[in-house]
């Protein structure tokens, strides 16, 4: 099949639908990612999607793909991509994708893919072209359930956090896949909500699904101080990107989040390694070491943040961008 390559980033795959790629590419998608996880033993795999207009036909074309291809597919359908991180290890997949153009425009679209338990990168990005490039296929016939995530993964949060208070919160989602999850789960906390943006709408009618871009948080930080809220939560299209504003409608960026998290951290697990990315101010690893911790800079990409993580033990990583691991 011929393919676009310019869609094979580093950490994904992603590209304007209808330009770049289409369900056909999709299909095939579905296709090269069994043989991925054929070639590793593996048979069961769940796949999610965000809420954008062409999620639906993509993630379609993706498990026939699949199911093709002798895979046993549980879809969860919209979920937020943590969730998706969650199912590998609640419903011990054997792999995943979800369906996702994270923080871009609306008439972008892509794949996050994992094998085992940890999405791919670089090279493995690669080898799926390759595949697809050579329709290098396992045969078979697979099959297809659906699975409501929500539940559980609400009830795992919950069971695995307390508020020392309650909080008066403000949350932006966005129209991105949070608002059905991120109100549960701080209603399930105790806190106080006021929302903004929680109906999905995969067009982004109200403002670009991107809470580190300021002119995005404006009304964030608006009504937090309106409100006379301790904090306000912003999320983009797939719901791993947080942006943070606090009771005086100020941002607090990635790696000012880190700092608090990892003091936080430094109390419960004394000496705890903890990495941040190259764009991280100097100020983010000086707190660390400071506080007894074992700071590590690191290179940018999620991926490549949670590799290094599992390499070295690392309890917390994190970036400028609002991705918290």
């Amino acid at each position: 099949m011929k393919i676009n390559p310019a869609i094979f980033r580093e950490y994904d795959i992603r590209g304007v639908v209808g330009k770049d790629y289409d369900e056909e590419f999709a299909y095939q998608l579905g296709r090269a990612f069994a043989r991925l996880i054929k070639d590793k033993g593996g048979k069961k795999v769940s796949i999610g999607r965000d809420c954008r207009l062409s999620s639906p036909d993509l993630s379609q074309a993706l498990i026939k793909g699949m199911v093709d291809s002798g895979l046993v597919v549980i879809n969860l359908g919209i979920i937020t991509t943590p969730m998706l991180y969650f199912s590998l290890f609640h419903l011990n997949t054997d792999g995943g994708i979800q369906v996702s153009g994270s923080h871009n425009p609306p008439d972008q679209n892509g794949f996050k893919i994992c094998v085992g338990k940890e999405t791919i990168w670089g090279e493995e990005i690669q080898k799926v072209r390759r595949i697809i490039e050579g329709e290098d296929y396992p045969s078979g016939k697979g099959s297809v359930r659906e699975y409501e995530l929500i539940g559980s993964y609400v009830d795992y949060i919950l069971k695995n956090i307390r508020l020392k208070r309650p909080l008066k919160v403000v949350i932006d989602a966005g129209n991105g896949t949070a608002g059905p999850v991120a109100p549960k789960v701080l209603k399930g906390l105790g806190c106080e909500l006021v929302e903004l943006y929680c109906e999905m709408d995969g067009r982004f009618p109200n403002h670009h699904p991107d809470p580190t871009v300021l002119k995005n948080i404006e009304e964030l930080r608006r009504r937090v101080v309106a409100e006379k809220a301790e904090v306000g939560f912003g999320y983009d299209g797939d719901s791993d990107r947080l942006g943070l504003v606090d009771e005086r409608g100020e941002v607090i960026w990635g790696d000012i989040i880190m700092i608090l998290l990892s003091r936080a951290l430094l109390k419960e697990v004394p000496g705890a390694v903890i990495i941040g990315e190259v764009k991280c101010t100097h100020r983010l690893f000086n707190d660390i070491k400071s506080k007894g911790g074992r700071p590590i800079m690191w290179k940018a990409g999620h991926s490549l943040i949670k590799a290094k993580m599992k390499e070295v033990g690392a309890e917390l990583g994190g970036e400028m961008s609002g991705h918290i691991f």
